[in-house]
This record gives structure tokens, sequence and C-alpha cells, in this order.
């Protein structure tokens, strides 16, 4: 099963119907994320993603959803 231009057009469009365009950049970054830490679980890089995530990563978001809103 294989997922073409067109599939891919038709998702992005519900999703932005669904989410609109302001939260739309989140949800990806958030499923990014999600998606990277569970790819480095299954290859055994559980450590390094403790130690390569910066501290002040969380207020540099709460700032930035400041301003969105």
């Amino acid at each position: 099963m294989r997922v073409g231009p067109m599939e891919l057009v038709i998702i992005l469009v519900i999703a932005l119907i669904i989410f609109g365009p302001g939260k739309l950049p989140e949800v990806g970054r958030a499923i990014g994320k999600g998606m990277r830490d569970f790819k480095e679980a299954l290859s055994g890089g559980g450590a390094a993603t403790a130690s390569s995530q910066p501290s002040s990563g969380s207020g540099d978001q709460a700032g930035s959803s400041d301003q969105a809103s």
C-alpha cells in the first residue's frame, strides 16, 4: 500500500481543516518529536535523548506560544 502525492494533499487539507492554520505547525512538531523519540527508543538510544535535550527548550516554547495567542 503506497501513499501517493494526491493522498498526501488530501491528508494535509483534512489536517488543516481540523486543526486550523495556527495549530498545524505545533501538531506537526509534536508528531515529529514523537516519531524521533520512538525511533531512538527502538535503536537503543534512550540514554542519548536525555542528555541531548536542552533544559531551556521548554522556556522557548512557552514564549512562542504566548506570541501566537
